[in-house]
């Protein structure tokens, strides 16, 4: 307790890192603040429904990811998320062009004319979302809520186009918060974004769960004890899910990853377990979201039933099946041997007893598809955890912090954000977060 208490005091003596951290803080509040801020001409009391219906399936995703700005009705409303599906489209760009594939390799410049691309990007699908965001409020919410159509004698077409400008121009504002914080706060802004919409839902669901179980009689405190312990135990996995970093020897054994030294330093190639973060498991999550379309016929309203049960076996088992196989495919697109293959040649480096070239290649291709093999099965079991929880009792609230997009979002973007703090206090010669060891994040080692 005095070490952290003397790592505190530390932060706050190193004036770049206490002036990032409050910067960060302010634009956090201001986003804070925004999500509460209603569109104009909507009665904010009649918003039940559509608070209601964000709390499942896709749109509950987006809702988490707004901070709870899409159930509000808020300028804040799409959030992130416009510019998130933009830059993962970039970035399959980046596989399939050619001129996609030739900016990953320019360096800097390259970077900035992608950024410019996924801006104007998010703006198209902004265009596309803002309309559908009206649809869906004008759906879920009674009409006298419409108080610029009822009483100020607006048309629905002047409210919608002016609600979806004001929404798309709240989207750019948080990504332009997110910039600014990346720039001159500390960690990553849009992940930082996100992970604070999710962690202020995590206080109303913890209190929720402990006072449904302490309101039983049949042993609803120990109920709530057994549950906090699991939780922890889940978290500490994660942790060792987020942070591994597997270190793979450049010389590849016959059976196994051998550990030969060559001129007493041994080499390796620094190849992350889980590369693919949490973007499988919200891939598998839209996709799982289909049979739902089948409902409403009859003939197949039985299956849908049986694949749309989120507590359910097959559901789980399909959900996780698709979160391995999008680990491959997101890994392959975010981690490149050709790539890596080509760097090492450029820079004269080469990996002792592999050709340079294809043959390198192949070699980094076969140690990446042996190492993100445990990792996807890892990412598979954390994300059908919440679902065991439910099926064990816990509520649906504060089932979704037991694994999920939730659980892998907070753990990362936390480590994250630590790593950079250590950072600066061991360039100070300060003592870092933690006594042995570097602390890593999902950025690597």
């Amino acid at each position: 307790m005095k070490k952290f208490i003397e790592t505190i005091k530390n932060i706050f003596k190193i004036e770049e890192l206490r002036t990032r951290l409050g910067y960060t803080f302010l634009l956090i509040l201001v986003y804070r603040l925004g999500c509460f801020i209603v569109l104009p001409g909507i009665d904010a009391e009649n918003l039940a429904g559509l608070q209601q219906s964000s709390q499942d399936g896709l749109v509950g995703l987006l809702n988490m990811f707004s901070g709870g700005a899409f159930g509000n009705a808020s300028i804040f409303a799409l959030g992130v998320m416009p510019y998130i599906s933009a830059s993962i489209v970039i970035q399959l760009l980046g596989m399939f062009v050619p001129y996609f594939r030739k900016l990953q390799m320019e360096g800097e410049s390259g970077r900035r004319k992608m950024n410019q691309i996924t801006r104007y990007l998010t703006v198209l699908i902004l265009c596309i979302q803002g309309p559908a965001y009206m649809a869906q409020i004008h759906n879920q919410i009674p009409g006298e809520a419409f108080v610029a159509v009822n009483r100020l004698g607006y048309s629905n077409f002047v409210f919608n186009l002016v609600s979806t400008l004001i929404l798309l121009a709240g989207s750019m504002f948080v990504m332009w918060l997110g910039e600014r914080i990346t720039d001159r706060g500390i960690g990553n802004g849009i992940s930082l974004i996100i992970m604070i919409g999710i962690v202020a839902r995590l206080p109303f669901a913890l209190v929720s769960e402990i006072g449904a179980k302490l309101s039983t009689t049949n042993g609803g405190a120990l109920f709530v004890i057994i549950e906090l312990v699991a939780w922890f135990l889940v978290i500490l996995a994660t942790i060792a899910l987020v942070q591994a970093v597997r270190r793979v020897p450049v010389q590849y054994a016959k059976r196994v990853i051998g550990n030969k030294q060559y001129g007493g330093v041994r080499q390796y190639l620094p190849i992350k377990i889980n590369a693919a973060g949490v973007m499988p498991i919200i891939f598998a999550q839209a996709l799982m979201l289909f049979p739902l379309i089948f409902s409403r016929f009859d003939a197949t309203r039985g299956l849908a039933a049986t694949l749309g049960n989120y507590t359910g076996f097959w559901y789980n088992l399909i959900f996780g099946l698709l979160v391995v196989i999008f680990t491959y495919f997101y890994t392959a697109v975010t981690v490149n041997p050709q790539m890596m293959a080509e760097n090492l040649k450029q820079n004269g480096g080469f990996i002792p007893g592999v050709k340079p070239g294809k043959a390198t290649q192949a070699f980094l291709d076969k140690i990446l598809d042996r190492v993100t093999l445990p990792g996807a099965i890892c990412l598979a079991i954390i994300a059908v955890l919440p679902a065991g929880a439910m099926v064990l009792g816990v509520g649906n609230s504060f089932a979704s912090f037991f694994g999920g997009t939730s659980l892998l979002i907070l753990v990362g973007v936390v480590l994250d954000t630590l790593q950079q703090i250590e950072s600066y206090l061991l360039m100070r010669h300060y003592d870092g977060l933690m006594k042995t060891g570097r602390l890593t994040g999902r950025s690597g080692m």
